[in-house]
């Protein structure tokens, strides 16, 4: 099996865009080559998701309803981060804005796609250590609500299938693996 490009596209026209994603429509050759339509979402920003790591081991979830999905959601701290911008500041941004965290370590765990049948959106996720308190400032868009848990309480919750954000399942997921391997 050959690891190269079997679509052929036709025809493309983008139907929609603006500050976060633009929308294309390609008229394409499936790889059996036959006529179809392929949608591709094209994401602005790469998303980062940011697990700080204290030194007993808590971490701080954010709580917030999510308007896709119609549901009030448990996840780490996560947004989005300007292409062609350093992902570590961004990161560093969005700890701040979040929960008023600042950290003076970051380590990059995990990149991800997350969700590579219709569209580009990469996630970078780190991992924020030493860290220090200061004041969050969400942005009007975002109702937070901050709760400082053990790690092995936010990996149960995982576990539990109450946090089934994927940003925030991978980064639990691995940490968890990273802390068992003496890494962390």
């Amino acid at each position: 099996m050959s690891e190269s490009n079997p679509w052929k596209v036709l025809s493309s026209e983008e139907i929609y865009d603006n500050n976060w994603i633009t929308v294309t429509e390609h008229q394409v050759l499936n790889p059996a080559g036959g006529k179809g339509i392929y949608g591709e979402v094209h994401f602005k920003n790469i998303a980062i998701g940011i697990l700080p790591l204290d030194n007993e081991y808590n971490t701080w979830l954010v709580g917030q309803y999510r308007f896709p999905t119609k549901n009030y959601s448990w996840e780490i701290v996560e947004g989005g981060g300007p292409l062609g911008i350093d992902p570590i500041e961004s990161a560093k941004r969005e700890l701040v804005e979040e929960t008023g965290i600042i950290a003076n370590r970051f380590t990059e765990i995990q990149q991800m796609h997350l969700s590579n049948s219709v569209s580009d959106e990469l996630a970078i996720i780190f991992i924020a250590q030493e860290l220090q308190m200061g004041q969050s400032s969400p942005e009007e868009t975002e109702e937070l609500t901050i709760r400082k848990v053990p790690f092995t309480a936010a990996y149960q919750m995982v576990i539990d299938g109450e946090i089934i954000d994927s940003i925030s399942v991978a980064a639990i997921l691995k940490t968890k693996i990273l802390i068992q391997e003496g890494k962390i």
